[in-house]
């Protein structure tokens, strides 16, 4: 294992999902130098073995994992292993990664699955443009239009589009 995963199918008999469950995941290497433990020990490429190294049903991973929600407290009754992807995706979100790192972390095969899945996760970016818009004024990197046609008005010159240069316009305090 080199920091990458490549699924190739979901359990034996079942294929995976879409042709994008099919790419490569980076990983961590101290993940990879985790998960190789099992690869190690019984020659298998299932990275989910029951005891004995072969691939574990779906059905026994269940039983596993509510085995474990009972030990872990905090844990909600209805907790499941798929909601760990979840759990990742929040993480990323937290993280303030875009929706297209996101979808292509999670393999879905558009930003739209992603967004409809998680967007109530992302920060409500319009609550920022104000003050971002207020910073922008203040440093000078945005001419006022409103006082550009009022200068030309006086002037009696034709207000038409305006070049704003880095740095140079209105000052705002």
């Amino acid at each position: 294992m080199r920091g990458i995963i490549t699924p190739a199918i979901q359990y034996p008999g079942v294929e995976l999902k879409t042709e994008e469950s099919k790419n490569p995941i980076p990983i961590p290497q101290n993940m990879c130098l985790e998960l190789s433990v099992n690869h190690a020990r019984w020659g298998s490429e299932t990275l989910v073995t029951n005891e004995w190294g072969r691939a574990m049903s779906p059905h026994r991973l269940e039983h596993y994992f509510r085995e474990a929600r009972n030990a872990v407290k905090g844990l909600p009754e209805g907790f499941r292993f798929h909601d760990l992807r979840h759990y990742f995706a929040s993480l990323l979100i937290a993280q303030g990664l875009d929706v297209k790192v996101v979808q292509k972390s999670l393999r879905h095969s558009s930003a739209k699955t992603t967004l409809d899945t998680y967007g109530h996760m992302w920060p409500d970016k319009e609550a920022r443009h104000g003050p971002l818009l207020l910073a922008s004024l203040r440093n000078g990197s945005i001419r006022g239009r409103r006082r550009t046609h009022e200068r030309l008005a006086i002037k009696g010159e034709k207000a038409g589009p305006q070049v704003v240069k880095p740095g140079a316009g209105l000052s705002v305090s």
